[in-house]
């Protein structure tokens, strides 16, 4: 959640920074106004509850001197029916602001480059050269057909579209990389963390999904439990509602999970092959960080997945996304896109997000800062979602013959 003293003490910058990124400015002159009306109920509650205290030290004095107390008994007791008035009041406004607060998108950072979508995106940089082939490189649904390693029939059978099945050498593969993810992870300093794959709707309203995107999400019927789209929500609200010592800082933790979406804004994209699943397998990378060294972690999470995709000899570049193509939690985002030959394009398969203490300030999570507490700063990022890896091996380290080369890295995984 955005920080809503802001509101009062820069809106300027702040109604600036959220017009940036999509946000209706009429939205946030509402929460302006739901803010001021806040602030007044506060100041009307504040004021009768001094007039109680007032009155109540009255009543010492009147009892000492043997006055008459019937008539300030009156007023005490009538003012105290107005303060549970003004109480609830109060309550009902601060409901109000939170709701609209909850549904306003995190602020970009300043050196976010404007844009409206993906094609606003700039590049980084690449790194790796694509192979040239000798031959017309098949899109990795033919390859996964051809091997056996992948049936998107069976997937349909089991559940619906969107869902595939994995056997032998592919069942395998996938399995390799998840180990050799969690490994390399953890050799960066990535403790292995393993989560529940259900959490409850406050873990979710802690990282931004709830309540904006509910429609993308599979809940459980007749409980309060999702299963999670990614292993940042279980990792992130490890720490949700706790005050952690500064020595404590940077948490870095990486986590494999299967990962549920119902990719609810999707219909009609990727309908072939494994680019978009409703279930799919990704290594995970959180850092729970002071503020003062977030911008470092940052810069390790996005090379900790860009080294995963060299040592996996995988071509692919760094790109920095515009305000409009921004997550909702997020002030800043990388994303790792790998060549595709059979695509002839690059595809996403990280992002890397830094959400300043927007997530912190949601689910609760502060540090002993000297005498006071302060939010920290929550980081997030893929290394790296698996079937998408699957996908770059198989059209990369294709033969003209349809056979899959293993990436020299992997062998030791494969037996």
């Amino acid at each position: 959640m955005i920080d809503l003293k802001l509101l009062q003490k820069d809106f300027d910058t702040l109604n600036a920074k959220l017009v940036r990124k999509g946000v209706d400015a009429a939205l946030i002159e509402q929460l302006k106004i739901k803010n001021e009306e806040l602030k007044k109920a506060k100041s009307s509650f504040e004021t009768l509850q001094a007039l109680q205290n007032s009155m109540s030290k009255e009543f010492g004095i009147y009892k000492r001197e043997g006055k008459d107390i019937s008539e300030l008994k009156q007023r005490v007791d009538a003012n105290k029916i107005v303060i549970n008035e003004a109480l609830d009041i109060q309550r009902t406004k601060q409901e109000e602001l939170e709701s609209i607060a909850m549904s306003i998108p995190n602020m970009p950072d300043d050196n976010v480059p404007d844009g409206e979508d993906e094609d606003d995106n700039v590049e980084i940089k690449k790194v790796l050269t694509p192979k040239e082939f000798s031959f017309t490189p098949k899109e990795h649904w033919e390859l996964a057909q051809e091997n056996g390693w992948i049936d998107f029939e069976r997937g349909v059978k089991l559940a619906t579209s969107r869902f595939s099945v994995s056997f032998g050498m592919g069942a395998k593969l996938e399995r390799a990389l998840i180990n050799f993810m969690l490994n390399f992870n953890s050799k960066r300093g990535f403790n292995e963390v393993s989560v529940p794959a259900l959490v409850n709707r406050q873990a979710l309203e802690g990282t931004g999904q709830l309540p904006k995107f509910e429609d993308d999400l599979y809940k459980i019927d007749g409980q309060e439990l999702f299963l999670i789209p990614t292993a940042e929500v279980p990792l992130t609200n490890l720490f949700q509602d706790e005050i952690l010592a500064a020595e404590q800082l940077p948490i870095k933790m990486t986590a494999y999970t299967s990962c549920f979406r119902k990719e609810a804004g999707a219909a009609g994209r990727d309908t072939r092959g494994m680019i978009r699943q409703h279930q799919f397998h990704k290594v995970e990378l959180v850092a729970i960080s002071n503020p003062q060294n977030s911008d470092e972690i940052f810069d390790e999470m996005v090379n900790c997945a860009s080294d995963i995709l060299t040592a996996l000899e995988l071509p692919h570049r760094l790109v920095t996304l515009c305000t409009g193509d921004l997550g909702f939690s997020a002030a800043k985002t990388v994303d790792l896109e790998v060549w595709l030959p059979g695509q002839n394009t690059y595809r996403e398969i990280s992002s890397v997000s830094n959400t300043r203490d927007f997530q912190a300030r949601r689910a609760k999570i502060r540090f002993k800062d000297g005498k006071q507490n302060t939010m920290v700063h929550t980081l997030n990022g893929s290394a790296l979602a698996v079937g998408r890896t699957l996908v770059a091996i198989m059209e990369n380290f294709q033969n003209e013959d349809g056979s899959i080369t293993i990436p020299k890295v992997l062998e030791p995984y494969m037996n």
